[in-house]
């Protein structure tokens, strides 16, 4: 088997499991806390640094909200057991990066990976978020290569396949959609809270040796955790949240 045969076979094994990558990422952080202690013994100090990062998650959770509400229907989903496309996107954040989506997840897990403050940690989560979405990011385009030919060839040529280009912007050719966002994206928002949220208490139980959740962080998870059940049922008992595109 090809090189090129070999890394559509993988890219397509890691598509269908790609939502366990977190699961991986994670337990490897958790794993870290064990040494975890304080910036500069400061826990006033150390919650500024951990709200930096969670807003630095947020904005990769924002590139995914705007790629998302910006994209007709059967594009840019959660599917895990095909690629699917029922057009090329090649407008809004599609104009300027070939993988708007998986940049959103970086930066998502760039904000986790810095909460310990360990530089190696973070190097590693993106030495291994490269290496698997790399794969990916190749499947997908020997899908859209093989279902758009020159379609895919010319957009591809022009547009970066991870770093935007921000001089090749192009308006987005359809409004934004507020429901295609909120029934897609909510377990996205929840899932970063429970993350951090998780960290916080595993942080507090090695340096403190107790295990308590803090007022802030226990407001956060509340709101989280409302907003998750309200989409989530919404989304599963109403139409309220379906859109023609």
């Amino acid at each position: 088997m090809g090189l090129r045969e070999e890394f559509t076979s993988m890219g397509g094994w890691l598509f269908r499991w790609r939502s366990y990558l977190p699961l991986v990422l994670l337990g490897l952080i958790l794993v870290t806390l064990r040494h975890f202690d304080y910036i500069g013994h400061s826990q006033s100090l150390d919650d500024a640094w951990e709200v930096l990062c969670m807003f630095i998650s947020f904005c990769g959770l924002a590139i995914r909200i705007y790629t998302v509400g910006h994209t007709p229907k059967g594009t840019s989903g959660r599917n895990t057991k095909k690629q699917k496309a029922s057009r090329l996107n090649t407008t809004g954040a599609y104009s300027v990066v070939r993988h708007p989506l998986y940049l959103g997840n970086f930066f998502i897990w760039f904000g986790i990976s810095l909460f310990v403050h360990l530089w190696w940690v973070t190097l590693i989560c993106v030495l291994v978020f490269w290496l698997y979405y790399e794969r990916i990011m190749f499947a997908e385009e020997e899908f859209l290569r093989e279902k758009f030919g020159k379609q895919f060839e010319a957009w591809a040529k022009r547009t970066p396949a991870f770093v935007p280009r921000f001089s090749l912007w192009n308006p987005p050719d359809l409004p934004f959609s507020i429901k295609k966002v909120l029934k897609k994206e909510y377990s996205g928002f929840f899932a970063i809270i429970v993350m951090f949220t998780s960290l916080e208490i595993f942080g507090d139980y090695f340096v403190k040796g107790v295990v308590e959740l803090d007022l802030m962080w226990g407001i956060i998870l509340c709101i989280g955790a409302f907003t998750y059940i309200t989409l989530r049922t919404v989304k599963k008992k109403t139409d309220l949240l379906s859109t023609q595109e």
